[in-house]
């Protein structure tokens, strides 16, 4: 029995020895506890994330709604085939619509200036008198609209009055589709301006639909060159359909 009494001794030993110390990549079992962030630090961190996030979603959808008008405007300005050419000027920088301004119809009626925003404007300055280069004017500017089809909707031709005098009766039968409202000398020359030489009446001039006085055509435009004219408008509307669409949300004033 001697190997059992051995064999018991050398259990006793071992069981009596302290365990040896294990390091921790030995011990299956063992892991590191490390300190935490605290819920306020954590809290600030989550909102300036949000903050950053909302900030360039909101930029986001600006960038969205302004695209069309911004990608049609350079198309036009920059993006032009060589030898391309304008017959009419561009205005830079384009004039904007005065504001709080008031025209009033051939019916007494006021109303303020910026109700004719919402479409193109092709329009004309005369006194009521109406002399030759006026009503040629007139005609060109029906004929242009006319000539654009199924675009015409999206432009109106308008006659400022620039006196209180009554109109020849003779010239009303044809200004049925026109626009025409009496408007101050001053207001109009805050807004539209002719070449240098010229005057107000000699000029047919262009309108954004928001208001801004973009183009202006050769002093005494005849019938002849109104060709060259409707090019002009063609590549306006053209460059214009993807966020310009006929017609307004509120009557205007009218004669």
């Amino acid at each position: 029995m001697s190997g059992s009494n051995s064999s018991d001794a050398s259990f006793a030993h071992a069981a009596s020895r302290p365990p040896e110390a294990t390091t921790a990549a030995e011990s299956p079992l063992a892991f590191t506890v490390h300190s935490m962030p605290s819920a306020g630090a954590a809290m600030a961190d989550a909102e300036a994330k949000q903050l950053r996030s909302g900030r360039w979603k909101m930029l986001s959808v600006l960038l969205v709604c302004a695209a069309p008008v911004i990608a049609s405007y350079f198309t036009y300005y920059v993006v032009r085939p060589d030898g391309r050419r304008n017959y009419g000027e561009l205005i830079q920088p384009q004039h904007a619509m005065p504001a709080n301004a008031m025209v009033t119809a051939l019916d007494g009626k006021s109303g303020p200036l910026d109700e004719l925003k919402g479409q193109w404007l092709l329009v004309s300055v005369a006194p009521a008198a109406c002399d030759e280069t006026c009503r040629n004017h007139l005609y060109l500017q029906r004929q242009l609209r006319e000539s654009l089809g199924k675009e015409k909707e999206r432009m109106d031709w308008v006659w400022l009055v620039s006196d209180q005098a009554p109109l020849p009766a003779e010239i009303a039968p044809g200004l049925a589709q026109a626009t025409v409202v009496r408007a101050e000398p001053s207001m109009i020359a805050q807004w539209l301006q002719p070449a240098a030489g010229q005057t107000q009446s000699d000029h047919l001039y262009v309108v954004d639909p928001m208001g801004h006085w973009m183009m202006r055509f050769p002093a005494r435009m005849d019938r002849k060159s109104a060709s060259q004219a409707k090019r002009d408008l063609d590549r306006l509307l053209r460059a214009s359909s993807s966020w310009d669409k006929a017609g307004r949300d509120e009557e205007i004033v009218k004669p």
